[in-house]
């Protein structure tokens, strides 16, 4: 793909100081550092190292990565690698895509308590799918699956949800044999949606004293003001999506590409920066998925952009059921060896994935580059002083 010609990076460099100065009121020593990260990244404040080609001589300096996982570009580099470490988990079966989406009046609650809430995100989410997997009515088998967090919607507002990635079928209760789905989305959706709302509100109302909730929130402190707000979020149907499904293992990695390491927005969706105004490219989900361009002050796209940033040690990417950490040593070699003697045909043969390139290629030969030489940011220091505006402590 070409290097787009606007990044976020180049907004940030641009208006970083200015944002900072007129948001003190709220902004957090991480937003700041997110900021600096990507305005440094891959230039010469960083250091860098001189490559050569082995074969034809050309040589390069490519600066370093900032390496955090809010820069559009480093998040390029980080799922390289993490697709790469996927490749041997994939099973022979068809894969499922199902997404848990909170309702729009959590917003404000979560933006207050995002590492509390998120986490609950999560497991409300995979509770209900473990424990309709298992009942025998539906599948009655135990399922792995990785689970993905997503907080932004196209228009970079707010919208938290989890995507998750499911093998069709799973592990009959005594581990011998593979069961396939009887269902052709996997669960029925609307179970799945109401187990979802009753686990997550049940659990919010536990984590009431633990709330932060100030603010325009600040009502939500006492009892009864919690439980009626709490009475409409059971009133109403919560989203859950199931897409159909798709190919087989040689598929997988592709897919999964587009939801494991994205950030808010990618650079190439960037359009313009003129006149203080950034204009972006965005799907309008409500009148069928129509590409139109959006237009914000760059200070309400830095805002708008700082609403997903994650709280300091957050995994946003976790796995359960036989994917589980601690459990897929054991039970993954069980599940291939179990899918040899109970195949199904999936949609596409199940041929071996392909491999995800690594490492920096001669643009003149595409021989494999080597490191030469490493400098330190204080090499370039000459030609390159250090920028002012986002080094604030």
């Amino acid at each position: 793909m070409n290097r787009p010609h606007l990044e976020v990076a180049d907004i940030v460099r641009a208006q970083g100081e200015q944002f900072i100065a007129n948001n003190r009121s709220w902004i957090h020593w991480v937003h700041q550092k997110v900021l600096r990260a990507i305005a440094h990244c891959r230039t010469a404040v960083l250091g860098g190292h001189l490559h050569q080609c082995p074969s034809c001589g050309h040589r390069v300096i490519v600066f370093h990565s900032c390496r955090n996982r809010h820069c559009p570009k480093c998040q390029v580099a980080a799922r390289r690698r993490w697709l790469a470490a996927r490749q041997k988990e994939l099973l022979a079966v068809g894969y499922f895509h199902v997404v848990f989406t909170l309702p729009h009046q959590l917003s404000p609650l979560m933006l207050q308590n995002k590492k509390l809430l998120y986490d609950l995100l999560f497991r409300a989410s995979a509770e209900t799918l473990l424990e309709i997997a298992l009942d025998p009515k539906h599948l009655g088998a135990e399922i792995g699956f990785l689970s993905v967090l997503h907080t932004w919607g196209q228009n970079l507002r707010h919208h938290p949800h989890v995507h998750c990635v499911i093998p069709a079928g799973g592990l009959s209760p005594d581990h011998l044999r593979w069961i396939h789905p009887r269902y052709h989305f996997l669960l029925p959706r609307h179970v799945l949606s109401r187990v979802f709302r009753g686990k997550f509100v049940a659990a919010l109302k536990k984590s009431h004293r633990q709330l932060t909730l100030s603010g325009a929130l600040q009502p939500l402190r006492h009892d009864q003001a919690f439980a009626s707000f709490l009475r409409t979020l059971f009133r109403q149907n919560w989203v859950v999506y199931l897409k159909p499904p798709f190919g087989g293992p040689q598929h997988v990695l592709r897919y999964l590409a587009g939801y494991t390491h994205r950030v808010a927005i990618s650079n190439h969706r960037l359009v313009a920066f003129d006149h203080d105004q950034v204009t972006f490219r965005y799907k309008d989900y409500a009148h069928g998925n129509r590409k139109r361009l959006m237009t914000l002050t760059s200070q309400e796209f830095l805002r708008r952009f700082l609403l997903h940033v994650l709280p300091r040690g957050f995994v946003r990417i976790r796995f359960y059921g036989f994917l589980a950490n601690r459990r897929r040593a054991n039970l993954l070699p069980l599940c291939q060896q179990l899918l040899l003697h109970h195949p199904k045909p999936v949609s596409s043969p199940a041929a071996e994935s392909p491999a995800v390139p690594t490492g920096f290629r001669c643009p003149h030969c595409a021989t494999l580059m080597q490191i030469v030489e490493t400098f330190s940011a204080s090499t370039f220091a000459p030609i390159a002083p250090r920028s002012k505006p986002l080094d604030s402590s």
